[in-house]
């Protein structure tokens, strides 16, 4: 899918045991992976090479909870994992 979605954390709600929410709409998809992160510090992950990539221009990713999400950004890491 290679799709990021970026949400506040106040829109993910705590249910009761069992019930699930959806964090992100896939069509032939699955989640691969999920973290959280300071905004102001930017979302970090690791490229190729053990380098490290900060991005603080997000806008891009932002979206509401249960959305589709945006392309990942360039250099993000296959198969993508922070």
């Amino acid at each position: 899918n290679r799709k990021l979605l970026i949400y506040s954390l106040d829109e993910v709600p705590e249910l009761n045991k069992g019930k699930g929410v959806i964090l992100q709409r896939y069509k032939d998809a699955s989640l691969s992976d999920i973290t959280t992160f300071n905004k102001e510090d930017g979302l970090i992950w690791k490229m190729n090479g053990g380098r490290q990539r900060t991005e603080k221009d997000l806008l891009t990713w932002q979206g509401k909870r249960g959305g589709a999400g945006r392309m990942v950004p360039n250099g993000f890491p296959r198969p993508p994992k922070f």
